[in-house]
C-alpha cells in the first residue's frame, strides 16, 4: 500500500467533521454586553452634567464629538461610513443577494438640554453593536444593512424627516436647542442644506426599519416585562387655544358680571380631563400651557393664553375627542361670556408598526427566553417618519420608575443587552 492510498483509507476511517451550519451559527449569536454599555458610558462623556445627565444638543460642539466617536465604533464595525446631505450618519454593508433592498436600524445620539444617557443613545449604540457582532462572527445579511445616527432628533426629528421628505425653507429656518438654525446646524456637521434633495428616499427604497429604544414610560419597569414590543407610535395633536374675556376691576365688578377668562380655562381644563378619561383605552389629554394677562391681583383675568395636547393610535379617536371638547367649549363661553379660539400648531399622524416586524420582535424575544408586552410610543421617535417609507418596528426595554428627559433617566445594563439581543435576533428573521 503506498502512502497517497493510505491516507486515504486513514481519512476515510475518521469520523467526518461537522462544521456549524449559517442557521446554527445565527441562532446561538449574541452580542456583547460588556461591550455595548461601556460604549454607552464613553458616549455618555461628551456633555456629561454634574447631576449625571447628558447635554449634548444637536448641532453643539459635544454633538460632533460624539458623532466623532460613534463614526469609529462603526468604521470598527466594518461599515462603510459615509454623511448624508441632511447630515445623517449611515454606516452601510452590502448583503449577499444584490436585488434585496436594506434593512436599517438605529437612532440618534442628540439630547434634549439637560437630558438623560440612555434616550436615542441605547438604540444607536445598540445598533453598532449589532453590526459588529456580525462582522465578527462573518454572518453577511442577505439584504444589505444600513445603520443610521438620525442628527436633531429631539428638536423636531430633523434628520429622519429628511429622508422621507424635502425639507422646506421654513423647516430650515427654525431655530432648534442649540440656537442655530436647522440649515446652519446642518453645515456644522457636514451636509449641505443646498442638496437635501439627494437625501431624501422613495417608498420601496428601504426594506423595513428596526428601532430599540427605551421604553419613556413606566409599564415595563412596572409589570417587570422584560420587552415592549410597540404597536405604533402615537399621533401628536398641539393647539394653542387663546381665551377672550374681559378685564376688569376686581373689587368694583359684581362676581356675575364678570366675563372672567382665567374662570372659563379653568372650566376647559377640567373639561378636557374629564373628557379625555371617559372613554375606555390609552388616549391621552393634556393642558400644559396656562398664562393670565394682564395678571394682576386687583383685576379680573381678561385674557387667557392655555394650549391643548391630544395623543392615541386612533387619527379618529382624537378628532372624536377634540369634537367632544369643542362641544364643551361651548357651553363655557355661554356660562362664562367668553370666547376661545384654537389654533393647531402641530399634527402627526399615528404611525403604525408593521404586523410582520412585530412578529419578529415578540418570537425572537420569547425564543431568547424574555418576557414580552405590545404597548403603544405615546412618544415620538424617528421611527415615526420613516413609517412614511418602509415597515418599521420597535423594540422597548424598561426605564427605571417610567423617567426619561431627566438626569434621573436610567435601564439596567441587562436590560440594555437583552434590547440589543432582540433587535439583532429580530433582523435576522427578518432578513431570512
Amino acid at each position: 500500500m503506498n502512502r497517497r492510498t493510505f491516507n486515504f483509507h486513514l481519512m476515510a476511517a475518521l469520523p467526518a467533521l461537522t462544521l456549524p451550519s449559517q442557521n446554527s451559527l445565527r441562532i446561538n449569536l449574541r452580542i456583547r454586553g460588556q461591550r455595548l454599555n461601556a460604549h454607552l458610558s464613553e458616549l455618555a462623556q461628551f456633555g456629561k452634567t454634574p447631576e449625571g445627565g447628558t447635554h449634548r444638543v444637536a448641532y453643539s460642539e459635544e454633538d460632533l464629538q460624539a458623532r466623532q466617536y460613534a463614526m469609529r465604533l462603526m468604521r470598527e464595525a466594518k461599515l462603510d461610513v459615509s454623511l448624508d446631505a441632511a447630515g445623517n450618519i449611515i454606516g452601510r454593508r452590502a448583503g449577499s443577494d444584490a436585488v434585496l433592498k436594506p434593512l436599517m436600524i438605529g437612532s440618534h445620539i442628540d439630547s434634549v438640554p439637560a437630558g438623560g444617557s440612555y434616550d436615542g443613545q441605547v438604540g444607536s449604540m445598540g445598533a453598532i453593536e449589532v453590526a459588529q457582532t456580525l462582522a465578527e462572527n462573518n454572518v453577511r445579511l442577505r439584504h444589505p444593512l444600513e445603520v443610521v445616527l438620525f442628527q436633531n432628533e429631539e428638536g423636531g426629528t430633523i434628520g429622519s424627516t429628511a429622508l422621507a421628505r424635502l425639507l422646506t425653507d421654513q423647516d430650515l429656518s427654525l431655530v432648534t436647542n442649540s440656537k442655530k438654525t436647522i440649515r446652519a446646524g446642518i453645515k456644522v456637521i457636514g451636509g449641505d442644506p443646498d442638496n437635501l434633495a439627494s437625501a431624501v428616499r422613495k417608498q420601496g427604497d428601504l426594506a423595513g426599519y428596526l428601532e430599540l429604544h427605551i421604553e419613556q414610560g413606566g409599564l415595563l419597569h412596572q409589570e417587570k416585562i422584560n420587552i415592549g414590543v410597540v404597536e405604533g407610535i402615537v399621533g401628536v395633536n398641539w393647539w394653542e387655544v387663546t381665551v377672550e374675556g374681559f378685564a376688569n376691576h376686581a373689587g368694583t365688578t359684581p362676581m356675575n358680571q364678570r366675563k372672567d377668562a382665567l374662570l372659563a380655562a379653568a372650566k376647559y381644563i377640567e373639561a378636557v380631563n374629564r373628557v379625555v378619561t371617559s372613554l375606555p383605552g390609552r388616549q391621552v389629554g393634556t393642558v400644559g400651557k396656562l398664562q393670565a394677562f394682564p395678571g394682576a391681583f386687583n383685576i379680573v383675568p381678561g385674557k387667557v393664553v392655555t394650549s391643548l395636547g391630544l395623543r392615541d393610535l386612533d387619527a379618529a379617536k382624537v378628532r372624536m375627542l377634540y369634537e367632544k371638547i369643542q362641544a364643551e367649549v361651548k357651553l363655557i363661553e355661554a356660562a362664562t361670556g367668553t370666547k376661545f379660539e384654537f389654533k393647531q400648531v402641530t399634527s402627526s399622524q399615528p404611525a403604525p408598526t408593521d404586523a410582520r416586524f412585530r412578529q419578529a420582535i415578540d418570537e425572537a424575544a420569547k425564543q431568547l427566553g424574555f418576557t414580552t408586552k405590545l404597548l403603544p410610543s405615546g412618544a415620538g421617535h424617528d421611527a415615526q417618519e420613516i413609517a412614511h417609507l418602509c415597515p418599521i418596528g420597535m423594540i422597548f426595554i424598561p426605564s427605571r420608575d417610567g423617567i426619561s428627559h431627566s438626569p434621573r433617566e436610567f435601564s439596567t445594563p441587562e436590560d440594555i443587552t437583552n434590547g440589543a439581543n432582540v433587535l439583532l435576533h429580530a433582523l435576522l428573521k427578518l432578513d431570512a
